[in-house]
């Protein structure tokens, strides 16, 4: 496959009001929901917009929670274009205490496959398209739980993620795949690199000048959600679209 960078240019992007697409409309759903994974359940919160066009499943990196500040910004800036997300625990309080689980990605990929067909099995998601945003090790068990097939996911967004960790399901990945990485982070840049390299589909790889692993830096983030939400937004609607009568 070929392989594409896209050095992003800052003032192209910015995640304000306009640039998100908000709406006036309330979302129609907007509360902590219990998510049934496998036998066990995880805390989760769960945001329906008005007609939406998908839902993002959201999945944090190490140490992290459905709090993440900086997911759920992102989370805001898809629910005003109208996206549905979900943000959950991948693990349990009791789990997390084992430090190894924080790393399992098997483990994680198959909390993602449970949720998704959690989403499957309710009236109010089960049309949606499915994308995955993971962040950090969260993007490598997104990228393991996209390659199996008990469920389809038509997208992928990382954020300053670890692809790598998904090993060999790299090249089992059908959905198209954005792998966004802070320009000054050279390390999990020549992983993205490699992983990219191994993929047999879509795979973009965008590069935010100046942004370090966790985007802090003035616009970074901002930067982020509006890339994701463009990645999301032109990829699932494609699914909405083919999957019409």
């Amino acid at each position: 496959m070929s392989v594409f960078e896209d050095r992003v240019d800052a003032s192209r992007h910015l995640a304000g009001p306009e640039a998100a697409g908000a709406r006036a409309d309330p979302p129609i759903r907007d509360e902590q929901v219990s998510v049934s994974a496998g036998p066990v359940s995880l805390a989760g919160h769960l945001t329906i917009p008005e007609r939406p066009v998908g839902v993002v499943v959201f999945a944090h990196g190490s140490g992290s929670s459905r709090h993440s500040p900086r997911n759920r910004y992102v989370a805001e800036v898809l629910n005003a274009a109208g996206l549905a997300t979900l943000l959950f625990d991948l693990l349990t309080p009791d789990e997390e205490r084992n430090r190894a689980n924080v790393f399992d990605i098997e483990l994680l990929a198959g909390r993602l496959v449970n949720v998704t067909e959690w989403l499957a099995s309710r009236p109010d998601t089960a049309a949606l398209p499915v994308g995955y945003f993971g962040a950090s090790t969260g993007a490598g068990a997104a990228l393991v739980a996209a390659a199996d097939p008990r469920v389809r996911v038509g997208a992928v967004v990382s954020r300053g993620g670890r692809p790598d960790l998904a090993g060999t399901a790299l090249t089992k990945v059908l959905a198209p795949t954005l792998l966004i990485v802070g320009g000054n982070d050279d390390v999990v840049l020549g992983l993205n690199r490699q992983a990219q390299a191994m993929m047999r589909v879509g795979c973009q790889l965008a590069i935010v000048p100046g942004a370090t692993h966790l985007f802090e830096e003035p616009g970074t983030l901002e930067q982020v959600a509006v890339l994701a939400r463009d990645w999301f937004i032109d990829h699932l609607s494609r699914v909405a679209v083919r999957a019409q009568p």
